[in-house]
C-alpha cells in the first residue's frame, strides 16, 4: 500500500460517489481476509478457528499494519456463540505478501465491496420514491414482464400494470409510476406501473406549474388504462380556473398528457364540495339537469335530457362508472321521460291500491252485516189484576 492507492480510492470516491471511509474499510477487511489466508498457509499447525487478523491502512501514507489475533469463542447469555480476543501481536508485511497474494485477494473484495456499495448506494436513491415517475428506456420483453432501463438500475413492469392496448416497442422512452422498491441480491428492485392512477395524477404534476405551485389541487382520480380516466380539480385562489389551468391554452397541457398515455382520452371536472353538484359535474359531457343524493344510502340519482342519457351512462356504462369511483356515489341515471313514466306509474299505483283498499274495505263492512244476527220481536206479559 502506498500514497498512489490512497489516490486511486479517491479518484473513486469523486467517479463513484462512494465515501473514501466506506472504501478504506473495505480494503482493510479485505486486506485482513488476505492475509489470514497468507498466514494460515504459512503456519499450517495453527487451529483455524482461534486465528484472528485485524488491518489498519492508514488514511493519508496508505502504510499497511497487520495484527494476528488469538479468538476464543464463548456461549453468552441468550445461548448464541461469541468469538472474543484473547490476545493480538503485530506482525511485519513481508513483500511478498503485498506483491502477490495480497495485492490480488484484495483486488477481488474490493471490486466486490465498491459493487455492494454502488447496490446500496442505488437502493438509497430509489428508497422512499414509492409514488414518483420514472423515464426509462425499454430494453426487454417477456412474456410476464417488461424491463425498462433507469439508467443506474433496470425497473420490472409486470403484465399486471401494463396497459393492455399499449405496445412497447425496444428503445423507447417511457414513463412509470413506481410502485414498490425493495432490496434485491443484485441491487434494488424496483416495480413500476402503467395502469395506475397515480401515473396520471403526477403527470399533471409535471405538466401543470400551477398543481406544483400548489395553487391547483387535484381532489380525485378515476381511471380506466388505455380507454378513459377522469380527474376533479379544485382551486385555493378565486381567481384561478382549475379546469383551464389542467386543460391549458388551446388544450395543449392535458395533450401532453394524452400524447404519454398513448391516447387515453382525459376528462378534467371542477371539484365541489357539494356532492349534488360534483356528481352532476363527474358526468361531464353530459349535460344533467338534476341530481339528488341520499347520505344514508350513498347513492345518487341523476335526472338528465332525453338526447343525453346515452352520452351520461357512456360506452357500456363506461362514463357512469367511472364518475361513481371518481365520486365514491353510487349513480343511478334517469332520462326526464323515464323520470316521468316512473312518476305516472307509481301515481297510477297508488291510485289502485286506494281504490283496491277501498272496494276491500267496503266489502268487509258488507260481509261484517250480513253476520250480525237478526232482532227477535220482545214478548209483552201483561201482570194479573186483582179483583
Amino acid at each position: 500500500m502506498n500514497q498512489e492507492m490512497i489516490a486511486a480510492l479517491r479518484e473513486l470516491e469523486r467517479e463513484k460517489g462512494i465515501a473514501f471511509e466506506t472504501i478504506l474499510h473495505a480494503l482493510e477487511e479485505a486486506m485482513a481476509s488476505a492475509y489470514r489466508s497468507w498466514w494460515k498457509q504459512q503456519h499450517p499447525e495453527l487451529d483455524e478457528q482461534s486465528l484472528g487478523v485485524r488491518a489498519t491502512i492508514d488514511p493519508e501514507s496508505g502504510d499497511l499494519r497487520v495484527w494476528v489475533q488469538e479468538l476464543t469463542e464463548e456461549e453468552g447469555e441468550e445461548g448464541e456463540i461469541v468469538t472474543e480476543v484473547v490476545s493480538e501481536k503485530e506482525v511485519e508485511v513481508t513483500d511478498e505478501f503485498k506483491g502477490r497474494i495480497g495485492a490480488q485477494t484484495a483486488k477481488q473484495v474490493i471490486f466486490q465491496k465498491l459493487r455492494d456499495a454502488e447496490r446500496e448506494m442505488t437502493y438509497e436513491e430509489f428508497a422512499g420514491r414509492e409514488g414518483d415517475v420514472v423515464t426509462g428506456i425499454v430494453q426487454q420483453q417477456e412474456r410476464r414482464y417488461t424491463l425498462l432501463d433507469l439508467g443506474k438500475v433496470e425497473a420490472l413492469l409486470p403484465q399486471a400494470e401494463q396497459v393492455p392496448s399499449e405496445p412497447y416497442k425496444h428503445g423507447e422512452r417511457l414513463k412509470a409510476y413506481i410502485t414498490e422498491v425493495r432490496r434485491g441480491t443484485k441491487g434494488p428492485q424496483i416495480v413500476v406501473s402503467r395502469s395506475h392512477p397515480g401515473l396520471l395524477k403526477k403527470l399533471f404534476e409535471l405538466e401543470v406549474p400551477e398543481i406544483e405551485e400548489g395553487i391547483v389541487e387535484i381532489r380525485a382520480v378515476a381511471r380506466e388504462p388505455g380507454h378513459r380516466s377522469k380527474i376533479a380539480v379544485s382551486s385555493r385562489e378565486p381567481g384561478v380556473d382549475p379546469v383551464g389551468a389542467c386543460v391549458g391554452p388551446k388544450g395543449s397541457r392535458v395533450r401532453m398528457v394524452v400524447n404519454e398515455l398513448r391516447g387515453e382520452k382525459i376528462d378534467v371536472v371542477p371539484w365541489s364540495a357539494d356532492p349534488a353538484q360534483f356528481v352532476a359535474n363527474a358526468l361531464q359531457p353530459a349535460k344533467v339537469k338534476e341530481a339528488r343524493v341520499d347520505p344514508n344510502t350513498q347513492t345518487a340519482l341523476v335526472i338528465v335530457p332525453d338526447y343525453q342519457l346515452s352520452l351520461a351512462i357512456g360506452k357500456e356504462g363506461q362514463n357512469a362508472r367511472l364518475a361513481a369511483r371518481l365520486t365514491g356515489w353510487r349513480v343511478d341515471i334517469k332520462s326526464e321521460t323515464q323520470l316521468v313514466d316512473e312518476q305516472r306509474g307509481a301515481r297510477a299505483a297508488a291510485e289502485t291500491a286506494a281504490a283496491e283498499a277501498a272496494a276491500d274495505e267496503e266489502t268487509a263492512l258488507e260481509e261484517t252485516a250480513i253476520e250480525a244476527p237478526p232482532d227477535v220481536p220482545g214478548e209483552t206479559v201483561e201482570e194479573p189484576t186483582e179483583g
